[in-house]
């Protein structure tokens, strides 16, 4: 996050638009990939945000990578969110007005290898069996992904 970083010297707390990029990855169970983030012991999608010069979809790769060590293969557009639903205020008091990309990625590679400066734990869950302490953010994107593979309208 070294341009929000950059940012956030300039601006401090106050909110700031974030436009980055997450990854539903499914396995072969059709489970879902969760991480558990240090900064607010939520469970949430692998992603984060854009770097000057970066496509979305290099965003997309490049968090994964980095935060659980599993390789994209392909990437398939989901959906941009963005609007209230996905503001956050982080427990140390920034606040983002997030514009997210999310993918789906089904093809992909690696071990899990956890990045411990930003993730406490990886696991995949069930679309039905998902943890309580969820990362806000994430919410809105899970329940679109999770009314999509339901066949719900």
């Amino acid at each position: 996050m070294g341009y929000i970083m950059d940012l956030r010297k300039i601006v401090g707390s106050r909110p700031l638009l974030m436009v980055g990029a997450c990854v539903l990855l499914v396995n072969q169970e059709n489970k879902l990939l969760l991480q558990l983030r240090k900064d607010n012991h939520c469970w949430g999608l692998a992603g984060g945000s854009l770097e000057i010069g970066e496509t979305l979809e290099e965003v997309a790769k490049r968090e994964l990578q980095e935060e659980t060590g599993l390789i994209a293969n392909n990437l398939t557009l989901f959906k941009v969110f963005s609007g209230q639903e996905v503001y956050y205020k982080y427990p140390h008091g920034d606040e983002v007005y997030n514009v997210v990309t999310a993918y789906i990625c089904n093809d992909f590679h690696g071990d899990i290898v956890i990045d411990d400066s930003e993730v406490l734990d990886v696991a995949f869950f069930h679309i039905d069996d998902l943890p309580e302490n969820m990362s806000p953010p994430d919410i809105p994107i899970i329940r679109e992904y999770e009314r999509k593979t339901k066949g719900k309208p």
